[in-house]
């Protein structure tokens, strides 16, 4: 079968088209006219309305229904083609193409992006075209026009934001809100899906607020202004295809105080730097009455310090010292002393060995040793100790024993004691018959609160029999019940001294302890034969810290204020507030210690109020601070001087003795950080630290003999107690060293020490001795150095002058070749004539002695000289070389017969010289008749010696080697 377009050719041909006839351009027209009437007889037909969606961002429109043109003309060549679609509207971004010209199948497409947030929908109008007659689009014949609506569909492109980029509301504590208030945000995308808020959310956790859908923020509980004064949230926001805000807004929400009496403008913490004297609590402190009437107002603060030390911050210097200190008695003895070589009954005992405290835990007991304290303690003497109890265990619970002083064996009587029991101090003395024979007061019973309330107290019993009296925490309480009692019968049993249980030496299978003491208990001490004043008993208990008022005599009209002894509770009263207020503004914390305990010491200011009438009164709650006592800087304690001498045996050996530390120096230092003015550099200044020197106390400096102790046959040390007293200082010595104590200048431990003697009386048996100085400051919490210091004796040795030769020269080599293995006692004489090299090695020994001898005249000189400046200045320091080796000279030579002449043979000069070299040799037994007949042959300055009498003298041995060169 042909195809379609060429069958259609005969046709056109009959018509005439395509003919060369001669006719012109207007006859061809016709005739084209008249062909596509002919030919193209419809119009293309399309659907009369089209819906379409596209995705912006996409050029693809999808048209409901497709887009298809159709004709009637088909199959005519072009005539029944779709050639085109066209678009009917001004800045369109859509095109038509078609995809088949066959099949009239078109496509809608952009020509450029497509933003829904600009447009929306497009609506326009679109015709189709069929081809014609021919390929020069020439009789085309369009379509109806149809109506084309296009919506964009959205994409979620942006994020919500807020309108305002932060929030802020305020609002009145103690109420629950509906809404506080309502944050908003927006989205650009164009679609209800995408542009509309679906949710909020806080992005802050734990906080008491709440929000709904719609941005509104309520609170989920009530707030409080003294808990926190104001909130910070963040909310973020979310649209419905849950795509969060690109940035969370902020929330401020600001509590307001409802109006409530109260304290205001005070710090909770209050940093106290050591050494700052008295600092004020409360500077901006006023109290708010919120218009009370108030009559009048009791103000109450309160320090807290029971958890520090012994109740507060005290000195914590050993009790000897502070009983220095204060003024006491002196023969104190500590029954709780720190356990030591000499005081060891306390080794075995639970300690904090920071504040000396012992606990005791109902299973321990000390035995003091006999001797300590006497037998007889008199009609006089007082007990003093610090001690922590609390309630008994059970309803009638044991007796505690503090002390006690009890039959050793045999029997069970108790000659006096110090417990508790169920919460009462009893103190029990029984006297003897030898001293009283009627019924006389035996017990004493006090009955306090404090005993059992697990606080730390200071007790003192004065004891002035028969009348005893108590002080605690320097308060006077009299007893409450005192009973009597017989005295005990005579006997010869010996008593035990006990702390912290009671012994039971008879009426039981085997002695044993009994009665313990459940507590803790510290600086326990007796006097016996002397009461304690209260002045000194208020010194050993006060604290070192406390409430203070800075400027009393500026406190307004009308203020009553009263301390407790410790200046732990102050009270203050008046009827007008402002008066109050600024009284308050002047209290302070003040504390005295140089190195105070550092930590937390809490503060609590309560208040009574009265009000006018019978109106209800305002009530006020109680203010808690704490004060933060910082670390106090530490001290490097250095102890300088000479670390080595050496004095002569006489010295050692004379009254006086030899001065130890006559140059040492005690010095305190701390570091300071500095910054350098330099900061061009780097922009900040680089730290440096300096030393600087700082002032502070000693409390004891303990001087150690090292290398066994001493033996007091022999060696002792010695102090003058005067130097010790005018400088309030005491001692105590031993075998194993001194011991200074006493609370006192570094000054006047530098003063003391200076003046402690070393004595020795048979130095001729010691080389050297060892001694080890160490000084404390409060009871050993800060520490010197370990100064060490040797001390060598120069030993004068009374040997002959031949000897001593003989050791000078040390047996050069040149003269080991004519050494000849001879008798002690004798020489055998040769009568050999020297050989040449004989001769001349006898002359170089004359020589050589010659020499010695001068050297040993001039050491002869110095050590007069020395003697004399010794007896002058027995305590100045001597410099020697760092050599302990000394050597003593007798510089006489011996010689036989009277002076020769210079006419004598070499032979005669042989033989003396070998003599010499004999005599140099020989032992010291005649040394003395050496000494003579050396002294007779000097007058006549043979051999170049000197005519001085024989004496001791001590050279060093650089100078002998120096004279024998």
């Amino acid at each position: 079968m042909l195809p379609r377009r060429l069958c259609l050719v005969p046709l056109l041909l009959a018509l005439g088209v395509g003919s060369g006839g001669g006719r012109g351009d207007g006859g061809d027209s016709r005739r084209r006219r008249l062909l596509a009437a002919k030919v193209n007889k419809h119009k293309p037909w399309i659907e009369t309305s089209y819906h379409g969606v596209i995705t912006e961002n996409n050029d693809t429109v999808i048209l409901d229904p497709p887009l298809v043109a159709l004709d009637k003309d088909a199959p005519v060549p072009f005539a029944g083609e779709i050639c085109a679609f066209k678009i009917h509207g001004q800045e369109l971004p859509f095109e038509a193409v078609v995809l088949n010209k066959t099949s009239g199948e078109g496509r809608l497409r952009a020509k450029s992006p497509i933003d829904c947030e600009l447009q929306k929908e497009y609506t326009f109008i679109i015709q189709a075209y069929d081809c014609g007659v021919g390929p020069q689009e020439a009789a085309w014949k369009k379509s109806h026009k149809a109506v084309v609506h296009i919506q964009v569909k959205d994409v979620n492109e942006f994020a919500p934001t807020f309108k305002e980029p932060a929030y802020k509301a305020i609002v009145t504590e103690g109420k629950i809100y509906d809404s506080i208030l309502q944050v908003e945000a927006i989205d650009e995308d164009c679609s209800p899906q995408y542009s509309q808020i679906c949710n909020y959310e806080i992005v802050t956790t734990d906080v008491p607020f709440a929000i709904d859908r719609n941005g509104n923020i309520r609170n989920t509980e009530k707030l409080s202004f003294d808990k926190q004064r104001q909130y910070e949230i963040l909310v973020t926001a979310y649209d419905c295809g849950q795509k969060p805000a690109a940035q969370d807004t902020l929330v401020q929400v600001d509590v307001k105080p409802v109006c409530k009496p109260g304290w205001q403008d005070w710090t909770k913490r209050i940093e106290y730097q050591p050494g700052s004297g008295s600092m004020p609590l409360f500077p901006s402190i006023h109290l708010e009455t919120c218009d009370g009437a108030v009559s009048s107002l009791q103000v109450t603060a309160e320090l807290q310090t029971n958890y520090i030390g012994k109740g507060c911050d005290r000195e914590t210097y050993s009790e000897k010292s502070l009983q220095k200190l204060c003024g006491a008695s002196s023969g104190i003895i500590d029954l709780l002393p720190s356990p030591s070589a000499a005081t060891n009954w306390t080794a075995g005992l639970l300690v904090d060995s920071s504040e000396m405290i012992f606990k005791f835990d109902g299973r321990q007991g000390a035995k003091i040793p006999d001797g300590i304290v006497p037998k007889n303690l008199t009609d006089q003497f007082t007990i003093t100790m610090w001690m922590k109890h609390g309630p008994s265990p059970g309803v009638r619970a044991e007796k505690e024993t503090i002390l006690c002083n009890s039959d050793k064996t045999e029997m069970n009587r108790h000659h006096y004691a110090l417990y508790v029991h169920n919460c009462r101090l009893v103190f029990l003395l029984r006297k003897d018959f030898d001293q009283a024979d009627t019924f006389r007061p035996a017990e004493f019973h006090w009955k306090l609160d404090q005993i059992c309330d697990k606080e730390w107290h200071y007790y003192v019993i004065n004891v002035e029999f028969p009348v005893v009296t108590l002080y605690m925490d320097g308060a006077t309480y009299e007893p409450y019940l005192v009973t009597n009692d017989w005295p005990i019968h005579p006997s010869h049993i010996a008593m035990q001294l006990t702390v912290g249980a009671c012994w039971q030496g008879g009426e039981v299978a085997k002695p044993r302890f009994a009665q313990f003491f459940h507590g803790s208990l510290a600086s326990l001490t007796i006097r016996p034969g002397k009461m304690e004043s209260q002045k000194v008993i208020s010194c050993l208990q006060a604290c070192k810290e406390g409430l203070d008022i800075n400027s009393l005599e500026s406190l307004g009209q009308g203020i009553k204020y009263h301390f407790n002894p410790s200046q732990s509770v102050l009270v203050m009263e008046g009827d007008d507030i402002g008066n109050i207020n600024r009284a308050l503004q002047k209290v302070s914390y003040i504390n005295s210690r140089q190195f105070p305990t550092a930590g937390v010491r809490r503060l609590r200011l309560s208040s009574k109020v009265q009000c006018f009438g019978e109106d209800v009164c305002i009530s006020i709650p109680d203010v808690d601070a704490y004060i933060m006592v910082l670390q106090a800087i530490e001290p490097q304690i250095t102890l300088q001087g000479t670390e080595r001498f050496w004095r002569p045996a006489a010295q050692f050996e004379s009254a006086r003795g030899v001065t130890l530390f006559p140059d040492i120096k005690i010095v305190s230092s701390f570091a300071k950080t500095e910054a350098s003015g330099d900061t061009r550099a780097t922009g900040t200044a680089p730290k440096s630290s300096v030393l600087e020197e700082m002032l502070h106390n000693l409390d004891f400096c303990d001087i150690l003999v090292l290398g066994g102790d001493l033996d007091p046959r022999q060696e002792c040390l010695e102090l003058n107690h005067s130097e010790l007293h005018q400088r309030h200082l005491d001692a105590t010595n031993s075998t194993a060293g001194y011991s200074i104590y006493g609370v006192g200048s570094m000054s006047r431990y530098e003063q003391v020490l200076h003046h402690l003697r070393y004595r020795n009386w048979h130095p001729t048996s010691l080389e050297t001795r060892r001694f080890r100085i160490k000084c404390s400051e409060l009871n050993g919490r800060y520490t010197s150095n370990e100064f060490n210091l040797e001390v060598s004796v120069l030993h004068e040795v009374r040997v002959s002058d031949k000897e001593h030769v003989n050791h000078l020269i040390v047996q050069p080599p040149f003269l080991q070749s004519v050494h000849h293995p001879e008798s002690r006692t004798s020489i055998q004489r040769s009568s050999v004539v020297p050989s040449i090299a004989t001769v001349v090695i006898i002359i170089s020994v004359c020589m050589l002695v010659f020499v010695v001898a001068m050297g040993v005249y001039r050491v002869r000189i110095a050590h007069q000289h020395f003697l004399q400046e010794t007896e002058a200045a027995k305590e100045a320091e001597m410099d020697w070389d760092d050599s302990a080796l000394t050597i003593t000279v007798n510089p006489m030579e011996k010689h036989e017969g009277p002076g020769h002449g210079e006419d004598e043979t070499e032979g005669e000069e042989e033989e003396e010289a070998e003599e010499g070299v004999s005599s140099s040799s020989s032992g010291s037994d005649d040394s003395e008749e050496e000494e003579e007949e050396g002294t007779g042959r000097g007058r006549h300055g043979q051999s170049g010696t000197s005519s001085q009498t024989p004496g001791k003298s001590t050279w060093n041995t650089a100078e002998v080697i120096n004279i024998w060169k």
